[in-house]
């Protein structure tokens, strides 16, 4: 029997509360979400002003990331220096724009933490706060 672990509604709502609480800070909007580990959406928050397409951006950012086990950014790089399209894998909801974060947990993929409304950087950057937060409250 395959046994493994996946990112529920508990550790959605730890990532979110720790992303929010971080856009806050920096008295931003934006959307948080969080996939399991088949890039299903588990959580998602659009925070009052947020661009519409701010939801749908990170749930596809999650989607891309926990499918490819990589940050959605490195799809998109690769993508550039391949020269091919991103949707080259047969399924429009891959996007190769950084913002979505996997979370590694005992050596496997369990999900992924992704935010959309600032730059690409700082989406990344605040989705990899979410997936620290996921990870403190494993051990």
């Amino acid at each position: 029997m395959n046994s493994y672990f996946q990112l529920g509604d508990d550790e959605a709502r730890i990532a979110i509360d720790r992303c929010i609480a971080e856009l806050k800070t920096r008295k931003k909007t934006g959307s948080v979400a969080v996939a399991d580990s088949h890039g299903e959406l588990v959580g998602l928050l659009r925070m009052n002003g947020a661009g519409f397409a701010t939801a749908t951006i990170a749930t596809n950012k999650v989607f891309t990331s926990s499918r490819l086990r990589q940050p959605s950014g490195d799809l998109g790089k690769a993508a550039a220096e391949g020269g091919w399209d991103v949707h080259y894998h047969g399924d429009s909801r891959y996007l190769g724009w950084e913002g979505g974060a996997p979370v590694f947990f005992q050596g496997a993929c369990i999900g992924s933490v992704g935010v959309s409304g600032l730059t690409g950087e700082e989406d990344f950057e605040i989705a990899q706060m979410g997936v620290a937060a996921i990870l403190a409250s494993l051990d």
